[in-house]
């Protein structure tokens, strides 16, 4: 079995108490289904440039991104091609430009061929339906927990079967990490120093680090926090969703590969903090880990992450 992966960026997007609503066309992911606009993440696309063209795609409309509201991952397998394709979904609150108003697509269906961008049959219906018109259709399980429905099995043969999955490129590499700005009780922070061999390595970053096949961004990240720090956490909240792309990354494997990292930040609380200890095997990318005040952190050098986290939260 091969263990492959991608990101999807999804909208949720209402208007007048109707939310927007695509069908899946002959092409799609799951035919006939219905499910919340959005799509994969390109290679070195931000997740929320992606979510907008998507809208606009599958929609034909303009689209703002106001917060992340939730991000999960699923697994679905294709027995046919040996494949497991692991998803990460972020869910994003979207909103109309000042001074727009979310017109475009007509509260009934419209006609396959009508979207602009939907091309190949992948989306043939766009609709604004009330969440009790919603609450009657087939919908994926995604849309529908993200729209607080109650989740039911698609029908059998739901999803189509795809075509054979193209080859993994060999020298580009998608991460997908779950880190955290974790603090302890008294308002301190957790940072973990970089090992040398790793992109970045001396500075100072968030604990985390790339998920698992199969594993949930926050389990993923509970599970690194131990791993990196030795602590034992509790999330709290979702902050945001950060993009990194550099194309000519040099890490372990000994040659320059074009790394995109999808990086979603969650506030971490460690309610009874211990020494920080790096607990991963050796060979690991964390070299030490310590607490430190605010104002000690701010005298650190930083990863990129880890600055843009602790501004923000100071603010």
């Amino acid at each position: 079995m091969q263990f492959t992966r991608r990101v999807g960026a999804y909208g949720l997007l209402w208007d007048s108490g109707r939310v927007l609503v695509v069908r899946d066309g002959a092409e799609g992911e799951f035919p006939g289904v219905w499910r919340l606009p959005g799509g994969a993440v390109e290679h070195a696309e931000d997740a929320e440039r992606a979510v907008v063209r998507e809208v606009a795609d599958q929609a034909g409309l303009t689209v703002t991104v106001t917060r992340l509201l939730a991000v999960v991952a699923d697994v679905a397998t294709f027995p046919e091609d040996k494949i497991a394709l692991h998803t990460d979904r972020l869910l994003f609150e979207l909103g109309t430009p000042p001074g727009a108003r979310a017109e475009g697509v007509p509260h009934a269906a419209r006609p396959e061929g009508g979207l602009r961008g939907g091309g190949a049959g992948l989306v043939d219906q766009a609709c604004w339906l009330s969440l009790a018109e919603v609450a009657q259709l087939p919908l994926t399980p995604f849309s529908a927990e993200a729209l607080g429905l109650p989740v039911t099995p698609l029908p059998p043969g739901a999803r189509r079967s795809r075509d054979p999955f193209p080859p993994p490129h060999p020298d580009r590499r998608l991460r997908f990490g779950a880190y955290g700005l974790v603090t302890d009780p008294a308002g301190r922070i957790l940072l973990t120093q970089i090992a040398e061999g790793y992109p970045g390595a001396g500075l100072w970053h968030l604990p985390g680090g790339g998920t698992d096949h199969g594993e949930q961004p926050a389990t993923g990240l509970l599970r690194e926090l131990v791993e990196e720090g030795g602590q034992v956490g509790r999330v709290v909240e979702l902050l945001g969703v950060n993009n990194l792309h550099n194309p000519a990354a040099l890490g372990p494997e000994g040659r320059p590969l074009d790394w995109h990292g999808v990086r979603v930040i969650y506030r971490v609380l460690v309610d009874v903090p211990t020494d920080a200890v790096v607990t991963e095997s050796a060979g690991g990318s964390t070299a030490r880990a310590g607490w430190f005040t605010r104002a000690e952190a701010a005298d650190l050098p930083l990863s990129d992450i880890a600055a843009v986290a602790i501004g923000q939260s100071g603010r």
